[in-house]
């Protein structure tokens, strides 16, 4: 076998074949019987001489001038041609010069070997020389096409739902996805994640992000979600719907555009009415409904332990109020004012009503019910003033008093106050003609300078009155306790 890249050479052997022999097939007669020679030493006479050398030693000459070795083709010749001392060439020459030939031909498989190597070196027109290219290009074409074949990948791209195949020659998902256009918003799914290494074979699938604004049970929250259908979204969050009331059909679609969707999940409700206990599982909006749902019926006035507009939660119990009542209607006195005025002609200490006050009247209607069976505190409901009241004008004395009467401090004014009245400056007599300690009449109580009447007045006053009255009538004025005045 040769160093040269595509050039096989093969020895002598059972079924030899060489161009140079002109196709035979099997050497000629005797070949292989003859003496082998060394390199280099003469043969029997008459025989051929070697005169091969190799081609890296041998001088290259132009084509005229290249000598031409006896028993050779000649370089160029068609591979047709037949060889001289060989049939079908007739020879000149005796028979013993074909026969050395044949001899020493058959003498050593290197030198056959090395002339083989040296003609196919100088005939630059053989066979092997012309396939050398077109074996090269075969070669690194099957070579890009196995790396080509190496890089595609068969990939299954689904795509919010939509699946098809395809080649690619992306590493990763995000490649892939970037490759056919795929874009990605913050809420949507891939799997497997982007940036994972994918190979032929391999599934992507691409979940679009849905917005859901969700009232769930009266809580509203905004949501996204993946699925197609507002019963794939229900069952995504992770929503009871056995029983539940949707606002929309389940099996609606739902758009990259979101949708809105109100859901009230089934509930335990309890509802306590007329000594009744009643428990319904319910999907109801407001507690007037669960009522109206377990059977029971508001009438007038009749209400609920908790607002009948509020969210019924699950396990709540409702209390019905039976309410009967009505109004009530009451009237009420209203105080008058009193107002003073100083009266410098009264002695300080002195009071006197110029005009006497007189009370206001108002009207007040009371709301009274009963709640199941218990009467309730009166509820003040409305109020009206019938009469405005008047105001008390009184009279306050601011003059000095004087300290004692001539001619009557002397005498036992206690023991006549307490014959004529007990004691008491405010005492009247059964007909409510005379009042005070002594018991004056109006009219004479007025004539000794006295203002209004005078039980009303203090009682230094009274017994001052009384002393200028005994300067005037003496004990006259008090026929009965008189006496009393000496002791």
């Amino acid at each position: 076998m040769s160093n040269a890249r595509y050039e096989t050479y093969e020895t002598y052997g059972p079924a030899y074949a060489d161009p140079v022999y002109g196709g035979f097939d099997t050497p000629p007669a005797g070949l292989h019987s003859a003496e082998t020679l060394a390199h280099g030493t003469p043969g029997a006479p008459g025989a051929y001489q070697d005169t091969y050398r190799p081609a890296y030693e041998t001088p290259t000459l132009p084509a005229h001038e290249a000598p031409t070795l006896p028993g050779l083709p000649r370089q160029g010749a068609p591979d047709d041609e037949p060889a001289p001392g060989f049939a079908g060439y007739p020879d000149p020459g005796t028979g013993a010069r074909a026969g050395s030939r044949a001899a020493a031909r058959n003498g050593s498989h290197r030198r056959s070997a090395r002339r083989r190597k040296a003609r196919y070196a100088e005939r630059p027109d053989s066979p092997v020389r012309r396939l050398l290219p077109q074996a090269l290009v075969v070669a690194f074409l099957a070579g890009g096409t196995t790396a080509f074949v190496a890089e595609d990948k068969a990939i299954e791209l689904n795509v919010d739902g939509e699946t098809r195949m395809l080649h690619t020659f992306a590493d990763d998902v995000t490649e892939l996805l970037t490759e056919e256009g795929v874009e990605i918003g913050a809420h949507d799914v891939v799997a497997p994640g982007p940036g994972t290494e994918i190979s032929s074979g391999d599934e992507v699938a691409v979940h679009y992000a849905r917005p859901l604004r969700l009232t769930l049970d009266g809580h509203g929250r905004e949501l996204w979600t993946t699925a197609h259908t507002v019963e794939g979204a229900l069952r995504q969050l992770g929503v009871r719907q056995e029983g539940a009331y949707v606002s929309t059909s389940r099996s609606r679609r739902i758009g990259r555009e979101g949708l809105a969707l109100d859901v009230r999940t089934e509930r335990t409700v309890t509802i306590m009415a007329d000594g009744r206990a009643r428990t319904v599982r319910t999907n109801a909006a407001t507690v007037r409904e669960a009522v109206e749902e377990a059977g029971i019926t508001l009438h007038g006035q009749d209400t609920t332990s908790v607002p009948q507009g509020s969210f019924p939660r699950d396990g709540q119990t409702v209390t019905v109020l039976r309410i009967t009542g009505g109004k009530e209607v009451r009237e009420e006195p209203i105080p008058f004012q009193v107002r003073r005025t100083e009266d410098p002609t009264l002695f300080r200490g002195t009071e006197v009503v110029e005009r006497a006050g007189e009370p206001g009247l108002r009207r007040i209607t009371f709301f009274l019910r009963t709640v199941n069976g218990v009467r309730q505190k009166p509820r003040r409901i409305s109020s009206e003033v019938v009469r405005e009241p008047r105001t008390q004008v009184v009279k306050v004395g601011t003059r000095q008093r004087p300290a004692s009467v001539q001619g009557a401090d002397h005498l036992d004014w206690q023991g006549l106050a307490a014959c004529e009245s007990g004691g008491r400056p405010d005492a009247v007599d059964s007909s409510g003609t005379y009042g005070g300690l002594y018991q004056f009449d109006t009219r004479t109580w007025q004539a000794l300078g006295g203002s209004g009447r005078p039980q009303d007045a203090p009682a230094a006053e009274q017994t001052y009155r009384a002393k200028k009255l005994y300067v005037r009538r003496g004990s006259s004025p008090w026929p009965h306790c008189g006496g009393r005045l000496r002791g």
